[in-house]
């Protein structure tokens, strides 16, 4: 063998074994991290029963919110909030309430000292049901087996039941927190109502920024990572845009029997297949970086020296989000074609015919980089897309702070043995507009929920196991002792 070519060799197995080395030191290092703040762990005791009785009697409120406001059963609003001084009556001697438009409802909890206050906030308007088609009546509370059923049940009155009933014990207890705790509630969420928004302005107008924002976001779940095996709290630091796009296009219509090569729905559906054959970019953001790293070490051994070297490994996540699903939608813009719309007779030509997709968008995108990318990508200028609504990715929040520090604590006591992380939150929430005055706002629904239970939230035969529904008042009595 030529000498050089044997030096190449040498050269080679030496880049490798180096190579192999770095792989396997950072993997072997790539381990759970020690959390800064001391996690209290003591028992948290309160009536049970009385926290369960108060969200019963929330369920049984029908407080649907539609866009078509005539739909809306006004009486069962101001039912449900003439109910609170009942449930909560000590929230109601202590705390200060502002009625904002739009049902907002705003508590103040005064504080020892004038320092920053912290927020939870929930909504207490539920979306529209197919009674028929749920196991229980949807609106009575019903109780059985230790479960708790009706609409709301996880999204969201547990909350606002949680964050009131929680306050209303410590209230009784004595317990005055060292800044102003504020309740926030809209009672339009379900239709992107702008009731938390005359909250955020309230806030605004006043100069006063949050040091802490919590709202419904993510949950402790189980099975959610490859390799983990403890349940995994997952808060949302940041959620993605959405964006309803209407691609449009128009023609001289006529009748079918004589039709050109391509009907405007034979050009949409080109639209259509060019825009799903070529998806977003990936993006790895803060939010997925730091869920990466922190799920990641609490894996197996091939799955740390996976996440652990992501560097080399990247290309590991290609063929896994091409299938689509979680893991592809924390990492790109997504593209869903919900609606078409075409001729009103099969034997006509549409004068007109549309497609809509709905966009998740990344917190690297934007709604206008999303539209300028679509309609390039389609390349027909005969096809005109159409911006509906639309809300950009939202601020992302800081993890290195005191204000993540009191979440972790509260989940670790509350639900102990989880791996608290931060992720993405796909969905839209209220939590969005506080990102003008604070980087400090966290999703997490205090809640420890199956699959099967994830799905009812907006689903048929929605429902709470009552144990659960009970850690979620701990949850915040836990984080309310830190405020």
């Amino acid at each position: 063998m030529p000498e050089a070519l044997l030096y190449i060799l040498y050269g080679l197995a030496g880049v490798l074994a180096l190579l192999i080395a770095v792989v396997l030191v950072r993997t072997f290092t790539f381990r759970p991290k020690t959390s800064k703040k001391e996690i209290d762990t003591a028992p948290v005791s309160f009536d049970g029963d009385a926290a369960v009785c108060a969200l019963q009697k929330l369920l049984q409120c029908k407080t649907i919110s539609y866009h078509d406001q005539s739909l809306e059963q006004e009486a069962e609003f101001q039912k449900l909030i003439d109910l609170l001084p009942e449930l909560y009556p000590e929230v109601y001697r202590a705390c200060e309430l502002q009625a904002l438009p739009d049902r907002a409802l705003l508590f103040r909890w005064a504080g020892k000292k004038q320092g920053a206050p912290a927020v939870m906030m929930s909504h207490y308007d539920v979306v529209p049901v197919e009674e028929s088609a749920w196991q229980k009546p949807p609106f009575s509370g019903i109780i059985e087996d230790g479960v708790l059923w009706g609409r709301g049940a996880l999204d969201t009155k547990v909350t606002m039941n949680a964050v009131l009933f929680a306050a209303n014990h410590m209230i009784k207890e004595g317990y005055v927190p060292e800044n102003d705790i504020y309740f926030a509630f809209s009672g339009g969420e379900e239709i992107n109502g702008p009731g938390a928004l005359h909250i955020v302005n309230y806030f605004k107008e006043r100069g006063i920024t949050p040091a802490l924002v919590v709202d419904e976001g993510g949950g402790v779940v189980e099975k959610v990572f490859p390799g983990v095996k403890k349940p995994c709290a997952l808060v949302g630091i940041a959620e993605k845009g959405m964006l309803n796009l209407t691609l449009s296009m128009e023609s001289n219509g006529g009748h079918a029997s004589a039709p050109k090569p391509h009907t405007p729905i034979g050009h949409l559906s080109r639209a259509v297949c060019k825009v799903e054959d070529h998806p977003f970019p990936m993006h790895t953001t803060k939010p997925v970086k730091e869920m990466f790293d922190t799920l990641g070490r609490h894996s197996t051994f091939l799955f740390r020296m996976i996440f652990a070297n992501l560097w080399l490994f990247g290309w590991v996540l290609k063929p896994i989000c091409a299938k689509g699903g979680d893991l592809n939608a924390l990492l790109r813009t997504t593209v869903a074609f919900t609606q078409s719309e075409g001729s009103s007779a099969p034997n006509v030509i549409p004068p007109k015919a549309s497609v809509t997709a709905n966009l998740r968008l990344n917190p690297a995108d934007s709604v206008q980089g999303a539209v300028d990318r679509i309609s390039k990508l389609i390349g027909n200028e005969q096809i005109k897309p159409v911006v509906g609504y639309h809300v950009e990715p939202s601020r992302i929040s800081q993890t290195h702070c005191d204000a993540w520090d009191k979440i972790v604590s509260a989940v670790g006591g509350t639900w102990q043995g989880s791996v608290v992380s931060p992720y993405l939150m796909m969905q839209c929430s209220d939590s969005r507009h506080w990102g003008a005055i604070s980087d400090h706002v966290y999703r997490f629904s205090a809640m420890d929920l199956t699959a099967e239970e994830r799905r009812t939230i907006h689903g048929h035969d929605e429902r709470i196991r009552l144990d659960c529904l009970k850690r979620s008042v701990e949850f915040y009595i836990r984080l309310m002792r830190q405020c």
